[in-house]
């Protein structure tokens, strides 16, 4: 076939379009004449050709007609930009046996997935770049494609690597106690059942895009990143470009949604910094929403066949099951594809009080989307697997699920503690966390209302999930394994003369309110007004190292640096105004922007001390160093992660007549450790339940047999709008964390890793009177009626 095919045939006009200033800028001082467009150092824009196959082999690429057309200043192919990009590996040597195939910026030689880069054009605009991609012939050779997760592994799959005999990435196996002799123990019951979660990906509000400009003279690569770690992606451009580390400087200021979307190493983005640093000109890219359905990474591809067994009395005695996932034909880089298995087989029944664990996970490349880490990674499927189970065998015994899960959650006063894959616990609260949501909630009076709307004929539902969220990971998760992704973070404070606080850090703003969140925990440190405080994250030129948003890490890890470096410019401060004021520190404070008495009585204004310092040093005694600005780094040490625990639940009814299901009511309790803002804290929680919802209900990517993703648009791809959002309930209880003085865990994640399961079972458990249940996410009208006519046969 020859030349872009399906979904690349219509570039979107409205992107890119020509600037007027632009045009103003090549204009001769008012002499009317223009000058010839290369001559200029102004804005250029990239677009790709991308593969319509899924699998198949680049036979020729012809550019002839392309570079030819109005306003094309370059066009590279795969084997161009080998020659200036070094290709990267998506392994981690603490997973062992992980492979991956080296990846490169555009397709060398074959294209293993519909939408991955092969042409890149550079134009004046990103309308002429579009126009002409459609010039470019390419002659591709079809090869079978390896579409279904189940049958990559068969011994007549066709191979995406050849060199490594078969699509096996990764496997691993968690085993403690005897699983086997735990089910045939006498009165035990043992409930299995098959789950399948469905590909879905982050819709952020704005999608992938970064603007590069190299500087020949300095030899330095400027790039502004939507994204969210500037210090992990100055590591790659500088590796994988040959240029020092110090001579890249990547910007990431107000990001429009990540969601883990924007943490990972993409190919025209890459392609994009290359082009930049070959023309020495700015180059822009930004992708269009096709671009993003079949570029961006998906997440939640899995198949699970899990057992659970319980005794007559309700104790749980064993979870069993083997994880198959899909990660499409590579896994990512740098933080790799098996990460969200791995994450299942570690979860799966972390609150509980279990002996007997046994898991097998496989991961297996397709030639799908790549996927890799998405919000929540692997809690939705992990939580929904064990919670699941869990209410089934609540069913089978005849036992209420609330009293089955307190019968089996660990004790709150059992910490720390090892779960039974092995992880470090503490300060974890799930029976009172359960205890609280049965509260708010009335649980006794829904059930109640529940068996008086079953007579009427209306099937409504309740289900529940006790979870667990990984939160503020330290070097033992990714820097154990060779990547350069920092686990710490650190923050800067300063006292400028006018007496108001310049702080950075190298978190980063992705709408989660960060920026906020540093300033407050500044201000009620150090001692000034909120609109004192201003706030620099983003910048690897201006902030301190560290790791950026991921992994509801802000509060607790950057957060923490923050408070250190507030309370040791705070002690300079003092230091300083104790000798101006001739007393001692011990009996001073700051208060209100102003040095005072322990009592409150104002003694000097910070902009006076900070004048004196920066103006008449000479006022000051001479062994006297004032500084008036601090750094701290924080990282966690003592454990592998900071576990926050919540219990969730929702209401739902589900009409048999569509098969459609509505939400009607969902609650949350969270212990995220100390809630330094209420507000932005219940926010993150609804908006991740919110997402949950989608991933129970809604989102599907949706491919072809031959590797087509159906669902590329909006106008396809279902996501929660706000007809779909019930009202959410969101109460806490405050454990702090001993890791840390400020006491934060995490909070980004929770409501994304809890809201499947609970809505799963609240389905479920509304279907109970049909025989019916449903293992299937998303939950479709099309799949409930069709688990209803099937009990009904």
């Amino acid at each position: 076939m020859t030349g872009p095919a399906h979904i690349f045939d219509k570039p979107n006009r409205y992107i890119g379009q020509p600037s007027p200033r632009a045009d103003a800028a090549r204009l001769l001082q008012g002499r009317g004449r223009f000058v010839d467009d290369e001559t200029l150092p102004r804005m250029a824009h990239a677009a790709f050709v991308r593969s319509p196959h899924a699998h198949a082999k680049i036979l020729e690429i012809e550019t002839t007609k392309a570079k030819s057309a109005p306003g094309v200043i370059a066009i590279y192919t795969g084997d161009d930009l080998a020659e200036h990009v070094t290709p990267y590996v998506g392994v981690l040597t603490h997973m062992k046996g992980l492979r991956s195939a080296p990846q490169h910026p555009l397709a060398v030689g074959i294209a293993r997935w519909q939408g991955e880069p092969v042409v890149m054009v550079i134009a004046t605009s990103r309308a002429l770049a579009e126009d002409a991609c459609e010039l470019v012939e390419v002659d591709y050779d079809e090869l079978p494609p390896v579409v279904d997760t189940e049958t990559a592994l068969d011994g007549d799959a066709p191979v995406i690597h050849p060199e490594f005999g078969n699509n096996l990435a990764w496997e691993r196996d968690v085993v403690a106690g005897d699983i086997d002799a735990a089910f045939a123990a006498p009165g035990v019951q043992v409930i299995e059942r098959e789950f399948r979660f469905g590909r879905h990906t982050g819709v952020t509000l704005e999608s992938r895009g970064t603007l590069c400009d190299f500087d020949p003279s300095e030899q330095q690569l400027t790039v502004y990143y939507s994204g969210q770690a500037p210090h992990m992606m100055q590591v790659i451009f500088a590796t994988h470009l040959d240029l020092p580390e110090e001579n890249v400087r990547v910007i990431s200021n107000d990001v429009g949604g990540s969601f883990g979307i924007k943490i990972h190493t993409y190919g025209d983005e890459i392609a994009t910094a290359a082009a930049a640093k070959l023309l020495n000109r700015p180059v822009k890219f930004i992708a269009d929403r096709f671009e993003s359905f079949v570029t961006d990474i998906h997440a939640r591809d899995h198949i699970i066949k899990a057992r659970m067994g319980v005794t007559r009395d309700g104790t749980i005695v064993g979870i069993d099951f083997d994880d198959l996932t899909g990660v499409g034909p590579f896994s990512m880089y740098p933080r790799t594809s098996a990460i969200e298995c791995n994450q299942i087989l570690n979860l799966t029944g972390a609150p509980y009080d279990l002996e007997n664990y046994r898991a097998k996970g496989r991961v297996v490349f397709q030639n799908k989307t790549l996927m890799c880490q998405y919000r929540g990674v692997g809690h939705p499927i992990a939580m929904a697997v064990a919670d699941g189970l869990l209410e089934d065998c609540a069913r089978a015994i005849g036992m209420d699920p609330v009293t089955l899960r307190q019968h089996n959650l660990m004790a709150d006063d059992s910490y720390p503690r090892a779960s039974a894959t092995g992880m470090k616990l503490d300060d974890l609260s799930h029976q009172r966390a359960l205890l609280k949501l049965t509260d708010i909630m009335d649980y006794k009076g829904l059930r109640a209302a529940q068996t008086s709307e079953r007579q009427n004929g209306i099937y409504r539902g309740i289900g529940f999930v006790s979870m667990v969220e990984v939160t503020n990971p330290s070097p033992m998760f990714y820097g154990v394994g060779g990547a350069s992704i920092a686990s710490q973070d650190g923050a800067t404070v300063r006292l400028d003369a006018g007496g108001a606080l310049h702080v950075s850090s190298s978190i980063t703003e992705q709408g989660q309110g960060t920026n906020a969140i540093l300033a407050q925990i500044a201000a009620g440190v150090f001692g000034v007004a909120l609109n004192r405080i201003k706030v620099t994250t983003g910048d690897t030129a201006t902030t301190p190292y560290g790791g950026g948003t991921w992994a509801s890490r802000g509060a607790g890890i950057g957060g923490e640096a923050m408070l250190q470096a507030a309370q040791a410019l705070k002690d300079q401060v003092l230091d300083v105004a104790a000798v101006m004021l001739q007393t001692t520190v011990d009996k001073l404070d700051i208060q209100d922007g102003a040095v005072t008495d322990l009592d409150g009585a104002i003694r000097l204004p910070l902009a006076d001390l900070a004048r004196t310092v920066y103006y008449r040093g000479n006022e000051l005694p001479k062994d006297l160093n004032p500084e008036l600005i601090a750094t701290r780094h924080y990282r966690v040490t003592d454990f592998p992660f900071v576990f926050t625990n919540a219990a969730m639940a929702a209401h739902v009814e589900v009409d048999i007549a569509t098969g459609f299901v509505k939400v009607l009511h969902f609650w949350a309790v969270e212990d995220c450790g100390r809630v330094i803002n209420p507000l932005l804290v219940d926010e993150q929680i609804r908006g991740g339940v919110v997402q949950g919802i989608g991933g129970a209900l809604y989102e599907e990517c949706l491919y072809s047999p031959d590797g087509q993703m159906l669902n590329a648009t909006m106008a396809d791809y279902m996501v929660p709008m706000a007809s779909e959002m019930p009202d959410i309930t969101v109460a806490h209880i405050e454990t702090p964390t001993k890791t840390s003085v400020l006491g934060a865990k995490g909070a980004g994640e929770a409501g994304t890793g809890g809201a499947p399961a609970a809505i799963l079972n609240a389905v479920n458990d509304a279907l109970s009177p049909l025989g019916a249940s449903i293992w299937q996410m998303p939950m479709t009208p099309e799949r409930v009626l069709n688990v209803i006519d099937s009990a009904a046969k």
